[in-house]
């Protein structure tokens, strides 16, 4: 079945009201290297009897009204004369809005797609170098076949982290169904990225225990194989039963462990056991901890920029295949204590000073989509009935699932060869 889709109208959006013009500079986290790309949200709508063209309309002029407040990301970021990380420059240039129409329809968003970029069209303004001068927001809505319709979002990593994105566009949905005024906002958007910089510090720190940042030996040939293989996504969700299932086989291994620290620990075990690698191979999920409330003092409400750090749990390939569930999870359960001030400083230091990126060797990046608020986005077509990512990918993603909000869908895509070991285990609840 084709998937073809038929961009109708493409327009940049600018703030419906004067904005500062003026160049803003974003802080160490946000000009990692590793954070230039681009966020892709997929939400997917069902609406009933709608005026299209009213909702075109409703959403163009909520996406001005709410970059007003948020209008640094209707600038450009480009990269600072003297090297020293990125900027913002706000002139109101505008984000990008884009209408299409598609063959899709929205029951087939339920599964995973055939391959990893079947749904890339559904945002076709796609950004490759996020520092050459694109839009830093693009937002396409696309009306399926079935009367259902998608709502694809674009924002620039640098400007936001996963809160941030999904903050304004709660705002967003909110000032498109008259929920929220701009002159009554409950939250303002607070910029302040001068908090994320090593000279708010004034701490010399060290990067021994931060495990991210260590390269690993490649003894399968581990990055050429996720370079050339075919990929396959998957998609499995995962009830608040199934979850307390996993729990139960912990508690002889571990303390009381969390929803997410036994479910990542669960997907990495069975992604490792699935690619057969080698026994002595080092081996790393890295995940996103969100640091607003542990450094002191916490991040101001409202803060969208790059507000959090990952986490590292660290081991072989044979100790997490063979050793219990208890112990992968204990070992994301202590990566996640270990961040506390001094280690958000550490990293702020670090990533400003030398660049340091992750590496990518024998690494599982998990990012957890499934509390950020997304499934509430509502542009007055209702609450979308799939929330996912663009394309799927080799970040593992958990995602909410329509009406369960004790369940999580858990979408990554794996190398074919291992794809269905991977699921057989993944479905398989065992020790």
């Amino acid at each position: 079945m084709s998937s073809s889709v038929l961009v109708k109208e493409a327009v940049l959006i600018t703030p419906s009201e004067p904005t500062p013009i003026q160049i803003l500079p974003l802080s160490a986290l946000d000009s990692q290297l590793f954070l230039r790309f681009t966020i892709e949200y997929l939400l997917v709508y069902k609406p009933y009897g709608l005026d299209k063209a009213a909702t075109v309309n409703r959403v163009k002029s909520a996406l001005g009204r709410a970059l007003v407040p948020y209008y640094p990301l209707a600038g450009r970021v480009r990269a600072r004369p003297n090297g020293s990380g990125l900027e913002v420059v706000c002139r109101a240039q505008g984000a990008a809005f884009l209408q299409a129409v598609s063959d899709l329809t929205a029951s087939e968003f339920q599964a995973a797609p055939r391959h990893k970029t079947q749904w890339r069209k559904l945002l076709s303004l796609q950004v490759a170098d996020v520092l050459k001068g694109a839009p830093p927001l693009v937002v396409q809505l696309t009306w399926l076949s079935d009367g259902s319709a998608t709502l694809a979002v674009g924002f620039n990593h640098c400007l936001c982290d996963g809160i941030g994105s999904a903050e304004f566009l709660n705002l967003f949905a909110e000032l498109a169904t008259g929920k929220q005024k701009l002159t009554d906002l409950n939250s303002k958007p607070v910029w302040d990225r001068y908090l994320m910089d090593p000279k708010s510090y004034k701490y010399k720190s060290s990067t021994s225990h931060h495990p991210e940042f260590k390269k690993v030996p490649d003894l399968c040939g581990f990055i050429s194989r996720f370079n050339q293989e075919r990929f396959a996504p998957t998609s499995v969700i995962f009830d608040k039963r199934r979850v307390n299932e996993l729990k139960k086989l912990t508690h002889s291994q571990s303390s009381i462990c969390t929803s997410f620290e036994v479910l990542s620990a669960h997907i990495w075990k069975s992604w490792a056991t699935a690619l057969n690698l080698p026994p002595n191979q080092t081996l790393k999920l890295l995940f996103t901890i969100n640091i607003r409330n542990k450094v002191k003092p916490s991040l101001p409400s409202g803060y969208y920029g790059n507000g959090f750090v990952l986490g590292c749990a660290q081991t072989s390939a044979k100790d997490l295949v063979e050793k219990g569930l208890g112990y992968a999870t204990g070992l994301v359960k202590r990566a996640k204590e270990r961040v506390n001030d001094e280690y958000v400083r550490e990293v702020v230091e670090s990533v400003s000073s030398s660049g340091t990126s992750p590496d990518s060797v024998g690494v599982l990046i998990m990012s957890q989509w499934s509390r950020l608020g997304l499934e509430k986005v509502d542009i007055g077509m209702g609450r979308p009935v799939e929330v996912g990512p663009v394309c799927c990918d080799r970040y593992c993603i958990l995602l909410p699932v329509y009406d369960h909000k004790d369940s999580v869908k858990v979408n990554v895509s794996v190398p074919a060869t291992a794809v269905d070991k991977y699921l057989y285990l993944l479905k398989s609840i065992g020790t």
